[in-house]
């Protein structure tokens, strides 16, 4: 189980792609992308697994393929029936990841890149680089969520389609994806191993630019 990576596996390309201050609040809203490599996370997985985390106190999603909210910012995504990836803040993931870890529970080292998407023209994005009809899984949380905004409307969700992880492929790029809501606006979180991480940020960074976004601070997309 790792917390955060020293340095994001994509550093350099960010740097090199990111938007003056002054253009990326307008660039998000259009189609903002950034890095949120840097965020805690942890994995494992194994037969004890969902009885460890539920004993730790953390919420755990009731099938694959979904996942819920932590208090405080995070989530816990159930990747497969035994195996759950865990991200939050650093003191909460460094927490969990030295937790004694009970019979059947093995770490899983998590080497990703991590990239946030959201703005006007994420469809429009999604719809170049994968086969995933996002705007019906937004349209199911919206639904779900009914007059709920915000980034509270996740915990009043109450079934795993308004809650999916997406295992896909993007730009040919094996893909873990959360499709999510923020103030009522799309938004993906998006993760991959980290040594195709320097492609899919070249790869989005381009056609966001051609859609009028482009590479922002994680902030600007809330």
């Amino acid at each position: 189980m790792n917390t955060a990576f020293g340095a994001s596996p994509v550093a350099e390309i960010v740097a090199a792609t990111l938007l003056e201050p002054a253009m990326q609040e307008l660039a998000a809203a259009r189609l903002g992308l950034a890095d949120i490599s840097l965020a805690a996370r942890s994995g494992c997985k194994g037969p004890g697994t969902t009885l460890w985390l539920e004993r730790l106190g953390l919420p755990i999603p009731s099938q694959p393929n979904c996942w819920l909210p932590l208090e405080g910012g995070g989530l816990v995504a159930r990747l497969g029936y035994t195996e759950f990836l865990v991200e939050g803040s650093t003191e909460f993931v460094s927490r969990l990841a030295s937790s004694p870890r009970a019979a059947g529970v093995y770490p899983i080292q998590r080497q990703d890149a991590a990239f946030l998407l959201g703005g006007s023209a994420l469809d429009a994005l999604l719809r170049q680089i994968c086969s995933i009809n996002f705007r019906l899984l937004w349209a199911a949380a919206e639904a779900e969520a009914g007059s709920t905004q915000g980034p509270q409307m996740a915990s009043h969700c109450t079934t795993p389609t308004s809650r999916p992880v997406v295992l896909t492929s993007m730009a040919g790029v094996s893909v873990t994806v959360v499709p999510e809501l923020q103030a009522g606006q799309p938004r993906c979180r998006i993760w991959c191993d980290g040594s195709y991480g320097h492609y899919l940020w070249e790869t989005l960074v381009g056609i966001a630019g051609e859609l009028g976004g482009g590479a922002v601070a994680p902030h600007c997309l809330g």
